[in-house]
């Protein structure tokens, strides 16, 4: 029964977000709303990590299987793909640094926030 409790708030958090993705006119997909979203959520505590964390694990746990039909239809697509295929690499590649550089840094940030923050308190 707490997964249905569980999968009721992700599904919630994310027909929010697709509401958001309607009425603010940017150019930023619904996933994206839903995910900073649940992080302002879980950040304030309004949302406690255990009213989500097994339907989540189960989410994360199943994710190559969401992959196999996207994949499969990348294989059928070779065609049209295939014209423009270094152009497809070199984007991959090149988002691809800028995701880890960034989320390495945001990382290495928080990380000497949160020892200034302890070392500020234990002084």
């Amino acid at each position: 029964m707490h997964y249905l409790k569980q999968f009721t708030v992700i599904i919630a958090i994310s027909a929010l977000s697709e509401l958001l993705a309607i009425f603010i006119p940017l150019p930023i997909p619904a996933s994206i709303y839903g995910m900073s979203l649940l992080f302002l959520l879980l950040m304030t505590g309004v949302l406690k990590l255990k009213q989500v964390e097994s339907a989540a694990n189960l989410l994360l746990g199943i994710m190559p299987a969401l992959f196999v039909v996207s994949g499969a239809g990348l294989i059928t697509s070779y065609g049209q793909i295939a014209e423009n295929f270094l152009s497809w690499v070199a984007v991959n590649i090149g988002s691809t640094i800028v995701i880890l550089a960034t989320t390495g840094l945001l990382a290495q940030g928080l990380i000497r926030r949160k020892k200034a923050k302890e070392a500020g308190g234990n002084g």
